[in-house]
């Protein structure tokens, strides 16, 4: 029988340190509310995101402060990442590509130079991070990608094409992933992962338009004609690039989780004034029972993902810990990834925590936000209002990531095993 004494442990108070980060971040989200609405009707990226929140130093929340970061677990991240969900998934967005899938990465799997050479300046925002995986025909399967590399001797040559990269038109820097030409092992393993600085030679770079939503995130179509890059750039080891990539999206499914539980709240906040307020029928919408239901169903989605959030963060943290004491004995690079057995099962159970809260989250801030616009009716059918806003960006959250779809199937497959995989 297993022994759960140390539930007795279990603690959701949030420290005065905690308390104090995060009412700085309130404070830059209420300055930046009236600019990030203005950037979203001219559907163009909110340039002040990035001054305003490197005052508090967010750009680096939970890098290490040898780098610039401010140090915070992946906890405080997220209660960072949900204040800022509030805000919208398209201002979310931004931070997600620029720490969770970018300077994340480049923390753990970087070699000590490339992480002494671009996160002090990542941090800081000097430098803005992106993460090219997705390609046209590459979404859900990752290692289906096209786009391919060559070893040249003392540099590798990429050739291909990624679109729907989020920070790809502002980033200076991002991480991407190609199969090697003329390669023998299996395509899961002749993926690598490269940092390429955006004005390396044969980069090109053009911002998506016409989105139905997520109007302030800077998506670009990347493309690699015969790109090169310098032999130190590889990240990781050669043939590992899907590891790193999945792991990319362990963290980056958190703070999609994260954020969801910020819009959740905003249209709870929002629906709830408005009902209080508007008269119909001869009384106030407050009253009536069906607007009750959506109110009481908001609240059932905010407080079922928010702990959801809470217990992949911890299992997270716990992966972290584990990684960081390997590198402190110098064994990071020996048991990096199939060796271990210990790394391997706490990586398994945050990437199916990951896969659940991200499932789960989405599509209750979708459905959140939809019941938000049945409130306000037909005062919500138009972008002015923060409601719809939330509705047309919270479509998206239940794609990227990893589709819903593709996440239940992964869910299956952590019960039944590697042998049942549907996809």
């Amino acid at each position: 029988m297993k022994n759960y004494s140390n539930l007795s442990t279990m603690n959701f108070e949030i420290s005065r340190k905690q308390k104090l980060f995060l009412k700085k971040v309130d404070n830059i989200c209420k300055i930046i509310r009236p600019l990030e609405e203005e950037s979203y009707l001219n559907e163009r990226f909110n340039w002040s995101t990035i001054s305003e929140f490197n005052k508090v130093g967010m750009l680096g929340c939970p890098i290490s402060r040898k780098y610039g970061g401010l140090g915070y677990d992946i906890p405080t991240y997220l209660l960072a990442i949900e204040r800022l969900g509030e805000e919208g998934n398209s201002l979310r967005t931004f931070f997600s590509a620029h720490i969770s899938i970018g300077e994340l990465i480049l923390q753990t799997w970087g070699n000590p130079e490339q992480k002494r050479k671009y996160l002090p300046y990542t941090t800081t925002g000097k430098n803005i991070m992106a993460f090219a995986l997705t390609e046209p025909n590459a979404g859900s399967d990752p290692s289906s990608i096209a786009t391919n590399f060559e070893d040249k001797g003392d540099h590798f040559v990429i050739n291909g094409k990624k679109h729907w990269i989020g920070n790809g038109g502002i980033a200076n820097l991002l991480t991407t992933y190609a199969k090697e030409v003329g390669s023998t092992v299996s395509s899961r393993r002749n993926i690598s992962a490269f940092i390429i600085e955006t004005d390396s030679r044969g980069l090109h770079i053009k911002e998506m338009k016409n989105k139905i939503g997520m109007l302030t995130v800077n998506n670009a179509e990347i493309s690699f004609h015969n790109c090169v890059v310098p032999k130190k750039n590889l990240l990781g080891q050669k043939g590992h690039g899907l590891t790193i990539a999945y792991s990319a999206l362990i963290d980056g499914r958190l703070s999609v989780a994260a954020g969801a539980i910020g819009v959740m709240k905003d249209c709870l906040s929002e629906s709830s004034s408005y009902a209080q307020s508007r008269i119909q029928h001869g009384s106030l919408l407050a009253k009536k029972q069906l607007i009750q239901h959506h109110i009481a169903r908001m609240v059932l989605n905010i407080e079922s993902s928010r702990w959801l959030v809470h217990r992949a963060a911890f299992i997270r943290q716990k992966l972290q810990n584990y990684v960081e004491g390997l590198k402190r004995n110098n064994e990071w690079q020996l048991n990096m990834t199939r060796n271990n057995k210990k790394y391997s099962a706490l990586r398994a159970d945050a990437d199916n925590l990951s896969a659940i809260v991200k499932h789960v989250a989405s599509n209750a801030a979708f459905d959140s936000s939809n019941r938000a616009v049945q409130i306000f009716g037909s005062t919500a059918y138009k972008k002015t209002n923060r409601v719809a806003r939330h509705f047309l960006d919270s479509r998206a959250i239940t794609i990227y990531e990893g589709t819903n779809e593709i996440l239940e199937l992964k869910i299956a497959s952590h019960v039944l095993g590697e042998q049942f995989r549907a996809y």
